[in-house]
């Protein structure tokens, strides 16, 4: 991924696996605003949305969860609970800039401050957990680019002018 200053729709779509539909949506609702909206032109047509390299990074860690299964609405309460209660936005406890990490365990979210408080963030981000003995089975929730999915099956190479092997 090259680093620029905005990322138009069809890059991030590209970059993310999300659909353009998707982030028109989003951006509709208001749930994922871009930092550039779209506007009306000269010439009557419309331009792009513009996305920044931070607003593209926490697109990844958006569409890698709704992947993985989480709801729009869980997600919604992910980012939420991230600004509210613990005051940063996704990209800063993802990246850890601040004193909150984000984990996963297939189905929920959890933040573990500095302090080493954990906080299930999908049912109830104002109370800690208690976590006896070893830390729980978590995975650091990252950022991850789409790998590209090829545009269609390619036939696999076979023998025998691309008929199946005769049989024995």
């Amino acid at each position: 991924m090259k680093l620029k200053g905005h990322y138009s729709s069809r890059e991030v779509a590209a970059e993310t696996g999300l659909t353009a539909r998707q982030l028109q949506w989003w951006d509709r609702r208001g749930f994922f605003v871009a930092s550039v909206p779209t506007h009306k032109t000269a010439a009557g047509g419309y331009t792009e949305r513009r996305y920044t390299p931070i607003e593209l990074l926490e697109l990844m860690v958006l569409a890698d969860l709704r992947r993985r299964g989480f709801s729009l609405a869980r997600i919604r309460r992910l980012v939420t609970a991230l600004r509210t209660r613990f005051k940063v936005r996704l990209f800063d406890a993802v990246e850890g800039g601040s004193g909150v990490t984000l984990f996963v365990d297939g189905l929920d979210i959890y933040a573990r401050t500095a302090d080493g408080e954990y906080f299930n963030l999908l049912e109830n981000p104002r109370q800690p957990l208690l976590v006896l003995g070893q830390e729980p089975r978590l995975r650091r929730l990252t950022a991850r680019e789409q790998t590209a999915r090829p545009k269609g099956r390619r036939a696999a190479i076979r023998p025998h002018g691309g008929k199946p092997a005769p049989r024995a």
